[in-house]
C-alpha cells in the first residue's frame, strides 16, 4: 500500500524547542509509565508537540502533548515484555503551534 501525501506549500518557520537531560527511572514491563513535564514557553492547548531521547528507546512508546500553557507532558510505556532501564540522555521537546498548520 502506497502513503500518499499533501503538501500545503507553506514551510514551518515558527515553533518553539526545549531540552533537559533526563535520566528515567527503570520501567516495568505492563504497560507501565512514567511522565516528565517540560515547560515550552509559548506552547498552547492544541498545539502539535514531539519529543525526541537521545539514547536508544530499546523499544518502549514515547508521546508528548501540551497539556496547559507553556507545558508539554513526555509520556514513555513500556510494552516490550521486560524490565527496561534508560540511560540518562537528553530529552528534546518541539512544538509547533496549531495555526501554521
Amino acid at each position: 500500500m502506497a502513503l500518499s501525501s499533501t503538501y500545503y506549500g507553506q514551510s514551518v518557520t515558527k515553533f518553539a524547542i526545549a531540552s533537559a537531560t533526563k535520566d528515567w527511572a527503570s520501567l516495568g514491563d505492563g504497560a507501565n509509565t512514567l511522565e516528565q513535564d517540560v515547560t515550552v514557553t509559548g506552547a498552547q492547548l492544541g498545539d502539535f508537540a514531539m519529543a525526541s531521547l537521545s539514547v536508544d528507546l530499546q523499544g518502549l512508546i514515547m508521546t508528548a502533548q501540551v497539556t496547559a500553557a507553556d507545558t508539554v507532558t513526555v509520556a514513555l510505556t513500556n510494552e516490550t515484555g521486560s524490565t527496561i532501564d534508560l540511560a540518562s540522555g537528553t530529552l528534546y521537546v518541539m512544538v509547533i503551534p496549531r495555526e501554521v498548520v
